[in-house]
């Protein structure tokens, strides 16, 4: 089936850092016209993902508590989001870091820092090389 920029309108973002939280939600919204939901935690996460039913979870790596990979782990244990796609972001963006995360499932790893006018633009592009 051909990729279609519809296909994907629904992100979930999960972020500890509350300003990086509100630059994404400019960047994603504002900039790349994506619908949204915005969590503070993995746990967070957890519970509003079902009933948000995104198309694509941004997922941070470094947060307390429960950390990006242990997060999509219990995202993959519900039957809402066992097959949405993942993107991680990350400052650790070394080789085996990367090679890590893809392991997971991961679709791609975006670095942070991040740029506010082109990260809809990658997210599409990482989307869109695997639909």
């Amino acid at each position: 089936m051909p990729y279609k920029e519809n296909d994907l309108n629904k992100v979930l973002y999960v972020e500890d850092d509350a300003d990086i939280r509100a630059i994404a939600e400019l960047a994603l919204q504002d900039v790349g016209g994506f619908s949204i939901a915005l969590c503070s935690s993995g746990a967070e996460a957890i519970k509003v993902a079902p009933d948000f039913q995104p198309d694509l979870i941004l997922l941070d790596v470094m947060m307390p508590e429960m950390d990006g990979p242990q997060t999509l782990q219990e995202l993959r244990k519900i039957e809402a989001t066992q097959d949405t796609p993942v993107i991680f972001m990350t400052a650790r963006i070394q080789r085996t870091e990367i090679d890590e995360y893809l392991s997971l499932g991961a679709l791609g790893v975006i670095p942070k820092p991040f740029d506010p006018m082109t990260l809809a633009d990658e997210i599409r592009r990482i989307h869109q090389a695997h639909a």
